[in-house]
This record gives C-alpha cells, sequence and structure tokens, in this order.
C-alpha cells in the first residue's frame, strides 16, 4: 500500500494521528510526517507497520478508540445524552451529527464523494429550475435539525424541501420530502441503519442511498414499499416526488471516477 493510498483511507475513515500513532507503535511525531508529506520517503519497516491500521481487523478497535476521542473533546457527558446545544458549541472545523444524543465524527469528505454529491445536486438543481418549482435543493454541509427536538442534527449530502415553513436562516427544521447519502467507509453502517430509520419515523418520502463501492443504488420510497428498489450506479433512476419526470444518471461522473481510480 502505498502513502497516498494510506491517505485516503485516513480521511475517509477519519483516524487521527494520535490513533494511528497508539495502535502502529509509530511515535507520533513520525506519523505526522509522513501524512503531512514532510517525510517523503519513509523506510519500508514503518509503512509496513502504518499498512496494519487500515486492515478489517482494526476498524472495531480504532472505532472504540473514535468514541473515546469524541468524548474527550466533547466533555463530561456520555453518548446518547448530547443536545443540539453541544453540538453548536464545537468548534467550525469539525464536522459531525448528532443523532439521538449521540455524536459521529464525520471526517472531511473525499473528492470522488463530492464529485458524487455535487452531480446529484446540479441534476435537481437544474430540473427545478427548468420548471421553475417551488422546492429547494440542498447540499451539505447544511444542518437539518430532523426531528425538531435537541437530540439530533443531520447533515444530509443532498436534500428537497418543499415547505417553507421549515427553513431558517440557521438551518431546516424538520424532515425533507427527498433525502441522498452517498456511502463512504466511515459512516455506511449509519447511512444503511440508523439514518435509514431516522429518516422514515421524521416522514422522508424518498431516501436514496449511493453505493460507489458495491456501485449501486438503492431507491426507498418510505410512504410505500419496505424493500428498496436497487439500481446499477449508471443508471438512470426516477426521482418519485416528481413521478418520474427528473431522472438522475450518474455514469458521466462514474466514468471519470473510474479513470482517476485507475491512476491513483
Amino acid at each position: 500500500m502505498t502513502i497516498e493510498e494510506m491517505k485516503k483511507l485516513k480521511e475517509e475513515y477519519g483516524y487521527t494521528n494520535n490513533i494511528i500513532s497508539q495502535l502502529s507503535g509509530v511515535p507520533l511525531g513520525t506519523v505526522q510526517k509522513i501524512f503531512s508529506g514532510e517525510t517523503a520517503h519513509p523506510r519500508y519497516s514503518t509503512l509496513q507497520e502504518l499498512e496494519h491500521m487500515f486492515n478489517d481487523e482494526y476498524r472495531s478497535r480504532v472505532d472504540g478508540m473514535l468514541l473515546e476521542e469524541s468524548h474527550a473533546v466533547y466533555g463530561e457527558r456520555v453518548q446518547g445524552e448530547y443536545t443540539v446545544e453541544d453540538y453548536l458549541a464545537l468548534p467550525e472545523e469539525r464536522r459531525v451529527e448528532l443523532i439521538d444524543g449521540c455524536i459521529y465524527d464525520m471526517g472531511a469528505p473525499t473528492a470522488a464523494h463530492q464529485m458524487i454529491v455535487g452531480d446529484i445536486y446540479r441534476q435537481i438543481s437544474n430540473y427545478i429550475i427548468e420548471k421553475d418549482g417551488k422546492c429547494l435543493p440542498f447540499i451539505s454541509p447544511t444542518d437539518v435539525q430532523l426531528d425538531c427536538d435537541n437530540k439530533t442534527m443531520l447533515q444530509p449530502d443532498v436534500f428537497i424541501v418543499c415547505d417553507p415553513k421549515k427553513l431558517t436562516q440557521a438551518r431546516v427544521w424538520g424532515a425533507p420530502e427527498f433525502v441522498v447519502e452517498v456511502i463512504s467507509k466511515s459512516t455506511k453502517s449509519r447511512d444503511y441503519g440508523k439514518k435509514l430509520a431516522k429518516y422514515m419515523d421524521a416522514g422522508v418520502k424518498e431516501y436514496w442511498i449511493i453505493d460507489r463501492f458495491k456501485k449501486s443504488i438503492l431507491v426507498y420510497d418510505l410512504q410505500g414499499d419496505v424493500c428498496p428498489t436497487i439500481y446499477p450506479i449508471d443508471a438512470d433512476i426516477p426521482v418519485k416526488m416528481y413521478d418520474g419526470e427528473l431522472v438522475i444518471n450518474l455514469s458521466r461522473v462514474i466514468d471519470i471516477l473510474d479513470n482517476m481510480e485507475v491512476h491513483a
């Protein structure tokens, strides 16, 4: 595994230099120099020690350490007791979500993630403008106080709001009509599990999960079928709330990403 590959995984998984140092045994200063680019050619033995960090067997250990770090950063509360006030008090550079009183670090999105998110937003926005629609599309990071309580604040990747009463200058208050989440390896369990349940309970009508690793898109009609419709990632996919007149296709951006990954 190359340094560049490890940098991408570090960002995608949300690993910190401190955790990598603790679990790999590589001194913190060395880790910082390698991932900052200051040390361009580390020893082969050091690279081997770091590479182990990104194997699946380390994931549960890292998740536990990330949770401990969040406790240290976010104060004395335990998971399940955090509030919107705690969320808003965090440093702006820390990208997190609050779900039922639990704070989850999200980390910075990758370029690939943002390319997919941006293309979806562009297609939706263009359609709404062309049709002189009244609904508004949004792109992350935009706060959504999903349950209108003080225990949950999400930042969906792309979403549509049609009720102007839900819009404030600070955030969206209540459930969007339509939500898209683009999977990253560090958030996939929440997108497939916790968020699906939260969106369903809050009244979101349509929920898409885009998984470029599995090359698939799951479309949930949260007011109808229990099981999702599964599409290939490059398929023409109709948006139900617009009766299928709006069709999203990601083939162009996926082709670009596939070619980028070949040369990574």
